[in-house]
């Protein structure tokens, strides 16, 4: 008995021990001083795979997280407030014979802020009913109205905001999207939320065609203190890089492998193909992964995401979003129009520089983030 439990933790701790393939690239960097670092949840999950539930555990601190990081978001969409506190002059001094005008107004206003024509309408269309109807019979009761509608949309075909891990180690999380988007940023603030809630992580270079990509990463482990997988020479695949990281990650007992892709555009159908590659290379090594293919998009630009993100989705198979750069613009209803659109559901918003600035999505925030 004692025999098989000790090939049991052997098989499946999470402390790492020294390779004995010396194929692989694998650089273990220290982090730089400057980046705050939390050792409570590390101390807290540091267990074996085989203890069931880690991922159920590492996704609920980060929901919790989000939960207590309120403020960050309310700040980050801080111009798509302003775009819309119009609404809140509009419903002051609302009456009823006014309706069809402050309901132009806010029509208005809802497309000024990207939420699409598809949407706003509906949106409006659903307040005017109740309007009409005898349900709404106030400005403070249109504006929770208002708040209801958008947050039924967001959750009705976007509720699995969580990151679906699995239960096998390591969890693999391929990172795709087209270049300027902020894909290889994300990925290293992301490595950093999960390393801080205690996970072990492993990071995979698989950028092979953009020259500066690996050198950007490599800084992202030297800032989170995680490790990474590169890849041998310049004309190495990327498929090869991904699939030899996720093999160290699971020989190492690596609790998640977060694998960079190279960005493309969606109309290069070669490099979209890459993917394909990408994708069947680690489902090779872990049956089921990648458990999450995450799409970063840039939100300053607006409605012009939906083209690529359907491509993508089309391509690989998108399982959520992460939509980057939403501090610097006033399109923040766009996160409404890419859920209702595609059915995928935004996983993480960039709403700042910072490393700690990539935010676990709550729909529930978003909308009194937007919503004054």
């Amino acid at each position: 008995m004692a025999t098989t439990t000790s090939a049991s933790f052997a098989r499946f701790s999470v402390i790492s021990r020294p390779s004995s393939h010396p194929q692989f690239i694998l650089f273990n960097i220290a982090p730089r001083t400057g980046i705050p670092h939390s050792r409570s949840g590390a101390a807290r999950f540091r267990c074996s795979a085989g203890q069931t539930g880690f991922f159920t555990k590492l996704g609920r601190l980060i929901k919790e997280k989000a939960k207590s990081d309120v403020e960050k978001v309310f700040s980050g969409f801080s111009k798509t407030r302003n775009n819309l506190a119009v609404i809140d002059e509009l419903l002051l001094y609302w009456n009823l014979s006014d309706t069809d005008r402050v309901l132009d107004e806010l029509e208005e206003a809802l497309l000024m802020s990207d939420f699409g024509p598809k949407i706003t309408i509906k949106i409006v269309e659903n307040l005017r009913e109740d309007i009409f109807s005898g349900k709404l019979k106030s400005g403070s009761e249109i504006k929770e109205a208002l708040k209801r509608n958008v947050l039924e949309l967001l959750t009705s075909k976007g509720s699995k905001t969580e990151l679906q891990l699995g239960f096998r180690k390591p969890a693999v999380i391929m990172i795709v999207g087209v270049n300027g988007g902020g894909k290889t940023t994300s990925l290293g603030k992301l490595a950093y939320r999960l390393k801080n809630e205690g996970a072990k992580i492993l990071m995979a270079a698989g950028d092979t065609f953009r020259a500066a990509a690996s050198d950007q990463l490599e800084i992202w482990a030297e800032r989170t203190g995680c490790e990474i997988v590169v890849a041998e020479s310049e004309k190495a695949k990327a498929s090869s890089v991904l699939s030899r990281a996720v093999k160290k990650g699971k020989e190492l007992g690596f609790d998640i492998v977060l694998c960079d892709t190279s960005g493309r555009l969606h109309t290069n159908y070669s490099l979209m193909e890459e993917l394909i590659s990408c994708k069947k290379s680690v489902a090779k090594i872990v049956p089921g992964a990648p458990n999450e293919i995450l799409l970063v998009l840039d939100g300053t630009t607006g409605l012009n995401m939906l083209p690529q993100a359907r491509e993508f989705n089309d391509v690989v198979g998108v399982t959520g979003l992460i939509l980057t750069k939403l501090d610097g613009s006033a399109r923040g209803g766009c996160v409404v129009s890419v859920v209702d659109e595609l059915g995928i559901p935004v996983k993480f918003v960039g709403v700042g520089e910072g490393v700690e600035d990539l935010q676990p999505f709550d729909a529930e925030a978003f909308v009194n983030a937007i919503f004054m």
